[in-house]
C-alpha cells in the first residue's frame, strides 16, 4: 500500500471533483453530490471491495438508519462504503465489513458502547481526522490527521472486561505511530487495532512533544 501516485492520506479528498467511471453524466446538483459522495467513498478501500459494494450517506435519517447512494451490484460483497464529509472531524471515507459498520456507526450515533458482537474490519485509505487519540466520542478537541490506514475493530464486553482488546492483552504500544500497529482509544470501549501498513514497522512518536509525520501512501491498483 504504498506509491508516490496514490491518495496522500492527508484527508484531502482527491475523488471530491471526481465522478465513478460507470453510470450517467449527473444533470442536477444533487445527482451530482451524490456522484461525487460514491466517487469519494470508493477510494477508501480496495478497488476490488469498492467497485460494487453498496455505498451508505453518513448522515442519518430520522429513524436512525442511513440513507443509500448506491446499491450493491453483488450478492456476495457485503462491504459497505461511506463518503466522509471533508467539513466534519471524525467523517473520514471508509469502507467497513458487517461488523465493522456496525462499529462505526455505534460512534456516529454516540453510543457508549459498540454494538457489533463479532471482530470488524474497516478500511480508511484516503486517511482521516479526529478529536483525539484516545476518546473514540470525543466531539471538542482539535483535528488531529491520520495517515491512511486499516482497523480490526473489537466487540466490548462489558460484563467481563478482562476479556476486551487491549494493548496489553494483543502485546502491542498503545502510543502514536508513523506505520505498523498500534491500539487506538486503548482502555475504552472502542478500542480498535489501528494499522498502517506493515503492521511490524514505523516509529512511536508522543504525541505532547512530537507530531507524527506520515509517510506512508496508498497506490491504488490500475
Amino acid at each position: 500500500m504504498s506509491g508516490k501516485d496514490g491518495a496522500t492520506g492527508n484527508f484531502a479528498f482527491n475523488a471530491i471533483v471526481s465522478y465513478p467511471s460507470s453510470g450517467p453524466t449527473p444533470t442536477t446538483m444533487a445527482e451530482e453530490e451524490r456522484a461525487c459522495k460514491i466517487a469519494r467513498a470508493m477510494l477508501s478501500g480496495p478497488p476490488h471491495i469498492t467497485k460494487d459494494a453498496t455505498v451508505i450517506d453518513d448522515t442519518l435519517q430520522p429513524d436512525g438508519s442511513p440513507a443509500i447512494l448506491r446499491v450493491g451490484t453483488n450478492p456476495a460483497n457485503k462491504w459497505v462504503l461511506m463518503p466522509g464529509n471533508e467539513n466534519k472531524v471524525g467523517m473520514a471515507p471508509m469502507c467497513a465489513d458487517p461488523h465493522g459498520i456496525v462499529w462505526a456507526m455505534s460512534i456516529i450515533a454516540g453510543k457508549s458502547y459498540p454494538e457489533n458482537t463479532e471482530p470488524g474490519f474497516i478500511y480508511m485509505l484516503c486517511g482521516a481526522t479526529q478529536h483525539s487519540n484516545t476518546d473514540a466520542l470525543d466531539k471538542t478537541g482539535p483535528a488531529i490527521p491520520i495517515g491512511p490506514h486499516w482497523m480490526i475493530v473489537w466487540p466490548y464486553d462489558k460484563e467481563r472486561p478482562e476479556k476486551n482488546y487491549t494493548s496489553h492483552r494483543l502485546g502491542i504500544p498503545n502510543t502514536v505511530r508513523d506505520a505498523g500497529a498500534w491500539q487506538m482509544f486503548d482502555n475504552t470501549a472502542y478500542s480498535y487495532t489501528h494499522i498502517c501498513g506493515n503492521p511490524w514497522v514505523g516509529n512511536e512518536y508522543d504525541p505532547a512533544k512530537t507530531k507524527p509525520v506520515w509517510t506512508m501512501q496508498y497506490q491504488p491498483s490500475s
